[in-house]
């Protein structure tokens, strides 16, 4: 008999606040964080704009010393994890370290490393290279110091699997959960590559929005939409046993459901076209969950705000809901805070559970034209409604697909 688990802590560090309620507050107003790229000059690239993180500063979050020895993503990492096992309460001094795990994830790791440490090699020789280079930059670290800072002595993992790396952390702590590997699991994703080389390879792709305009670059199913816009951030949540939970009197703000993976074996960058393998993640997470199709009434897309994820997602809710899709409520959080890369599916993943709890669906900032194909409803304006199932979808490069689905939760 597999395991419930629920949710006690919700972090988040983000373009539109640096902890939860900013960000919720920021997200209810349709708020967004894009402007001018500011940790360098643009004058040579062909994008301009990003969704910044404003005003972090980790010594705020954690010691000076254990700040300096971690990378921005592993910071964002360990900030928004103090938030939510503060929200979580939990006590690790009453806890059994060996049963709290981690399981957080970034896309990239530390390209700032890189670039910095390659400079000095080719300027001033290979003698000159941080002896920590390594540590800093690869991308489990986060993961490795979420679990040095705060004493957790459990399962720990990275999963990397580009933009659906933070919806696949959340979905394989709840695994671990249900099947007896941990009772909690410290889990979620961060980012930060907004750096030379980030933005100029995401452009090459002509990944990344071409517009100028912060009000129009990150419009997700709009008939102009022209790429997605680089954000940054971390959204970090605890998961925990119902058992444990309730016996230590955890506030439950969600029950996970169900957790449903497929891969496209189609193409590195864009998804399958006809929607398939994205449409088999949602069935299975469906049928994980126990429930029918018809009992999804709100979904949080991928919606990157590129051609093709849009398109292809909108088939892929069409084959999995079959003539459901047209009563299905859709947004885009990105819309908002554009693509937080390995950290968007966490943070998508924490808005579910906010707005299950506030019986509130965001809109889709931003969205205005329809485009022909896209004709489902993108929640041009924000809806009050129950929100008794939310379904999320995370696709990322390489074709991986992962969906979740967060419920209320009730006793019984």
């Amino acid at each position: 008999m597999s395991r419930r688990v629920v949710v006690t802590g919700l972090g988040a560090i983000t373009p539109i606040g640096l902890s939860v309620e900013e960000f919720w507050n920021g997200v209810k107003e349709g708020k967004t964080g894009f402007g001018e790229i500011t940790k360098f000059d643009t004058t040579d690239y062909k994008c301009k704009l990003a969704a910044e993180v404003k005003g972090f500063e980790g010594k705020n979050f954690m010691d000076f010393k254990a700040a300096k020895r971690m990378e921005l993503f592993s910071q964002y990492a360990v900030a928004a994890t103090k938030e939510a096992m503060e929200d979580a309460g939990l006590d690790m001094e009453k806890e059994d370290a060996f049963r709290v795990g981690v399981s957080v994830g970034s896309g990239i790791g530390s390209l700032q490393t890189v670039e910095r440490e390659h400079t000095k090699l080719l300027e001033k020789g290979p003698s000159k290279v941080n002896p920590l280079m390594v540590p800093l930059m690869i991308c489990n670290m986060a993961a490795g110091n979420v679990s040095i800072q705060f004493g957790l002595k459990g399962k720990n993992i990275n999963v990397v699997t580009a933009c659906a790396t933070g919806t696949n952390s959340i979905g394989e702590a709840f695994r671990s959960i249900q099947y007896g590997d941990a009772d909690v699991m410290i889990a979620g994703g961060c980012e930060s590559s907004i750096t030379p080389i980030g933005v100029s390879g995401f452009s090459a792709l002509t990944a990344l929005s071409s517009s100028d305009d912060p009000a129009r670059c990150s419009i997700p199913f709009d008939k102009d939409r022209s790429g997605f816009v680089m954000g940054e951030g971390a959204a970090i949540v605890v998961l925990e046993e119902l058992e444990h939970a309730k016996k230590r009197g955890a506030k439950i703000y969600a029950e996970v459901a169900g957790y449903g993976c497929s891969a496209d074996a189609f193409h590195i960058t864009s998804p399958a076209e006809d929607g398939s393998g994205a449409a088999k993640a949602m069935e299975y997470a469906i049928a994980d969950a126990g429930i029918k199709p018809e009992d999804i009434t709100y979904i949080n897309a991928h919606g990157t705000s590129t051609h093709h994820n849009d398109l292809f997602e909108t088939r892929a809710i069409k084959l999995a809901f079959g003539d459901h899709a047209k009563n299905l409520k859709i947004n885009s959080t990105k819309s908002m805070i554009g693509h937080l890369l390995g950290a968007a599916g966490a943070i998508e993943f924490v808005t579910c559970v906010k707005e299950i709890e506030e019986s509130f669906v965001h809109a889709t900032v931003g969205y205005q034209t329809p485009d022909e194909e896209l004709d489902l409803d993108y929640c041009k304006e924000a809806v009050c409604m129950e929100v008794p199932y939310a379904l999320s979808n995370s696709l990322g490069f390489g074709g991986h697909n992962a969906t979740i689905i967060v419920k209320k939760y009730e006793e019984v």
